[in-house]
């Protein structure tokens, strides 16, 4: 089971009715599309920017100190606000480290596709950043992956078929490679930066 398919089975049709009233939406057909666009942004980001060998230490450093995947067990606790652990279950911050000052530009292509309004969709982000963070967590330990082993992971599910006829993936690369060259690592190096320094 890859990254994304991993957060979506916790996305059970009552939790994502649990979303979409925390988000102040009332199709939960629109924030189950929002969040296919999100959690394809979000993988992609992560993604590219781990196949740096600095930054993929980075990433495993993170993983090991807040992402543990236990997140998921508490999966109740955290939609209400009880996660007990304010790093991993910081999707503001998990967010700024992602997409930096891309952020609202994403929230606003996510929206212009699934319906959801801007600021529905920008809570919507908050809410599955750290889901996908304590997925990743969850796969690290699971496989015994190094910082090698992670960028090797999500390189290999960038490539992947499933990821090349995703046309999600194709608008969230698209969005990321601003400048058009094909090569979306560019814009990450400065836009991530400080990735998950804390």
């Amino acid at each position: 089971m890859d990254l994304m398919e991993l957060v979506k089975s916790q996305l059970s049709g009552q939790v994502m009715e649990s979303l979409t009233k925390q988000i102040g939406a009332s199709d939960s057909s629109q924030t189950q599309a929002a969040a296919d666009g999100i959690l394809s942004t979000l993988t992609a980001a992560i993604a590219k920017n781990a196949q740096d060998p600095n930054k993929a230490e980075q990433l495993n450093k993170a993983l090991e100190k807040d992402h543990d995947g236990s997140l998921l067990d508490n999966l109740s606790g955290f939609l209400e606000g009880n996660a007990g652990n304010d790093r991993a279950s910081n999707g503001d911050g998990i967010l700024k480290h992602i997409l930096g000052d891309k952020k609202d530009g994403a929230a606003g292509m996510i929206s212009e596709s699934s319906g959801l309004s801007q600021e529905q969709t920008g809570s919507l982000m908050e809410k599955l950043a750290p889901l996908l963070m304590g997925a990743l967590g969850q796969q690290k330990s699971s496989q015994g992956l190094d910082s090698s082993g992670l960028s090797s992971v999500l390189g290999g599910f960038l490539s992947s078929d499933k990821a090349q006829s995703n046309p999600l993936m194709g608008m969230a690369t698209k969005f990321l490679d601003k400048d058009g060259d094909g090569n979306i690592t560019n814009e990450l190096t400065g836009m991530i930066g400080s990735f998950f320094k804390k």
